[in-house]
């Protein structure tokens, strides 16, 4: 069996006509099944730096509201300003809320 970082593909090379790609590297029926038992078991099969097939965890995407709830400032930061009377501080904390905002714009 072949694997192909290019394509992201394995390659039977029983099968008739088939074209395997020049970046193919050759598995091991071992190598090839316990790639699939990973697929199985709820991984993905992706090309390593040696373009070889590694098994990766899936990484969950985040949404808009979870991206912008991790970057904004510390609301004890402006609070701590409204205590202190420092308007500066207050502006300071607006200015960042207002750049998340746009940086992780709503759908």
């Amino acid at each position: 069996m072949f694997y192909a970082a290019s394509t992201g593909g394995f390659y039977d090379p029983n099968m008739p006509n088939l074209v395997i790609p020049p970046d193919a590297v050759g598995l091991t029926q071992a190598q090839y099944s316990a790639l699939l038992q990973g697929q199985q078991n709820g991984k993905k099969i992706v090309a390593g730096d040696n373009g070889f097939p590694v098994l990766e965890e899936y990484q969950q995407e985040k949404t808009y509201a979870e991206s912008r709830a991790e970057a904004y400032p510390d609301f004890r930061d402006y609070l701590d300003g409204i205590v202190k009377g420092d308007q500066a501080q207050v502006d300071a904390y607006i200015a960042a809320c207002l750049a998340v905002k746009e940086r992780f714009p709503k759908p």
